[in-house]
Formats: C-alpha cells, sequence, structure tokens
C-alpha cells in the first residue's frame, strides 16, 4: 500500500510542478501580466494627455463661437491684422539682425579701391 502512495504523491508533486511553470513562465503568465500592466498604464498615461488636448480645443472653439473677442484675437495674433485707424509697430530685436558689412574707406584721392 506505501508503493500507491508514493507514486500518487510523485504525481501531484509534477503536477503541482507544471501548474507552477505555466503560472510563472507559461502563456498567460506572469510576465505577460507584468508587461500587460505597463501598456495599461502608458496608455491610461497618453489618454490624459489626449484628453486635456481635447478638452482645451473645446474651450477655444466654445470661446470662438461665443464671441468676437478670440476671433480678433487669433486675426491679430495669426494674420497681422490691424483695426482701422491703428498704426502697426514692428519692434526689430538687435540682436537677430544680420551683421552688416563695413563701408570700404575712400583712398587718397576719393575714389574707392
Amino acid at each position: 500500500m506505501a508503493k500507491p502512495l508514493r507514486v500518487l504523491l510523485v504525481v501531484l508533486v509534477l503536477l503541482l510542478a507544471a501548474l507552477q511553470y505555466k503560472l510563472w513562465y507559461g502563456s498567460g503568465g506572469q510576465h505577460e501580466v507584468i508587461a500587460l500592466k505597463a501598456q495599461v498604464a502608458a496608455q491610461a498615461a497618453e489618454n490624459r494627455k489626449l484628453q486635456a488636448r481635447n478638452d482645451a480645443l473645446a474651450a477655444e472653439v466654445a470661446d470662438l463661437k461665443a464671441g468676437g473677442e478670440a476671433v480678433e484675437e487669433r486675426a491679430r495674433s495669426e494674420l497681422g491684422m490691424v483695426k482701422p485707424g491703428e498704426t502697426f509697430y514692428r519692434v526689430i530685436d538687435g540682436a537677430q539682425l544680420p551683421a552688416t558689412s563695413p563701408v570700404p574707406a575712400a583712398g587718397a584721392d576719393g575714389a574707392t579701391p
């Protein structure tokens, strides 16, 4: 009677080992679950970023539909438009100007070299 119990114990240990292997390394195992959790977290972050962008665009559309100030502001900033009677001034930063070459000095006879 001891021999059948020993065989049953060995079979159960082998079955347990096979189930543990499938749990950790098989299809749908822990490695795959961890990878899928990382993908879900990355997609959730992307969804939050896109939702914030959509909310900003929806607010901009509502603002453009509601009043003329937003339309005027966009026309001024994107198209460079001015109202009648206004004077447009363009300020150019000196650091952005290209360097100019010096004018050649006149010779003794007044002619340029």
